[in-house]
């Protein structure tokens, strides 16, 4: 709905005449323009054309409109990224670890509300379960036991977010303390470490969440679900005629 604008001023919407809906979408258009920590009620209601108690009559604080984004952020983004499978369980849940780590990183909005507050309805809870069933059942349809099959997924699950929200926190440390170049190579001295010296002039960095280590760690999970479930398969008794 477009807002009215004379002589450089922006009028309000008549009082009654805003939804729940409209605060939503105008906090989402807030939020990516200034930053979640940024994102106020007074402020907002200068955004979407309303004096601040409109905003207060549908949402009595800013952690109630932060959980109706969380949930909306989650079903809209985070959860759309669907499984194949069992037979491709491996190329499936490394396409779907990947997918998931993209779509936090291209949207620190999303990343702030769901992996940083965490604040969720339960509605959004049982969702998010319903989609960690699916990649349960997958994994045990593909040869692990159901404790292997949670424990698998659930450790990808970290991996995914760990990888995500150390990125992200520090993107914000930088913005506050600038200089990108603290703390890498430059600070390593060849003539102490030169075998970290030299494997850090070739791009790999320690103990950040890179795609390099991403990709390391997540390899390291698929390797050993497939260990087990060759295990599985050659501990499973055989029939005879």
């Amino acid at each position: 709905m477009a807002r009215q604008v004379v002589a450089g001023k922006q009028l309000r919407r008549k009082r009654g005449s805003i939804n729940p809906e409209d605060i939503v979408n105008g906090a989402f258009e807030l939020a990516d323009r200034v930053g979640l920590d940024n994102l106020s009620m007074p402020a907002l209601g200068r955004h979407v054309g309303v004096g601040v108690t409109s905003i207060y009559w549908h949402f009595a604080k800013k952690d109630d409109l932060l959980d109706v984004m969380a949930d909306r952020a989650l079903s809209k983004y985070a959860l759309n990224a669907p499984f194949g499978d069992a037979a491709q369980w491996r190329e499936s849940l490394r396409s779907h670890s990947q997918k998931m780590r993209k779509t936090f990183r291209s949207n620190a909005i999303l990343t702030d509300l769901v992996l940083i507050r965490g604040a969720l309805s339960s509605e959004a809870k049982q969702l998010g379960l319903e989609h960690v069933e699916q990649a349960v059942a997958m994994l045990m349809r593909a040869g692990l036991s159901y404790e292997d099959a949670f424990d698998t997924y659930s450790a990808i699950t970290v991996l995914v977010r760990s990888s995500v929200v150390l990125e992200r926190l520090y993107q914000k440390t930088l913005q506050l303390e600038g200089d990108p170049s603290i703390g890498g190579p430059r600070v390593v001295d060849a003539k102490v470490t030169p075998i970290i010296s030299g494997i850090m002039g070739e791009g790999h960095r320690i103990g950040v969440a890179d795609r390099t280590n991403f990709e390391y760690s997540l390899e390291c999970i698929l390797d050993h679900a497939s260990r087990i479930i060759d295990e599985n398969v050659v501990a499973a008794p055989t029939t005879t005629a």
